[in-house]
């Protein structure tokens, strides 16, 4: 279920302060934050943002085309161990002699 479009877009104050203050003094740093559940807006763009995963920050540079989402989506949490090659499981079912 989307956020109602009455409500508005969430990002976290703490962020959208730092941002601004970026804006208005012209340097570019990387902001960390740990809002992963805040939503990409346009003053965002140009950014970049460290997003905390759970265990590190993960660097992230905002494009136009993030917008609209959220920053946990470039943030990966898990890391996928690919399943074996092969040889795991039951043997392979012997032919029936007559």
């Amino acid at each position: 279920m989307s956020r109602s479009i009455k409500k508005g877009p969430y990002i976290d104050p703490k962020l959208a302060k730092k941002v601004a203050a970026m804006e208005r003094s012209g340097t570019k740093r990387v902001i960390r934050t740990w809002s992963r559940r805040s939503t990409i807006t346009p003053e965002l763009v140009g950014h970049t943002l460290a997003i905390y995963n759970g265990k590190k920050f993960f660097p992230v540079y905002i494009t136009e085309n993030m917008v609209g989402h959220k920053l946990g989506e470039f943030s990966p949490t898990r890391t996928f161990r690919s399943h074996a090659a092969g040889g795991g499981g039951a043997p392979a079912p012997a032919v029936a002699r007559r």
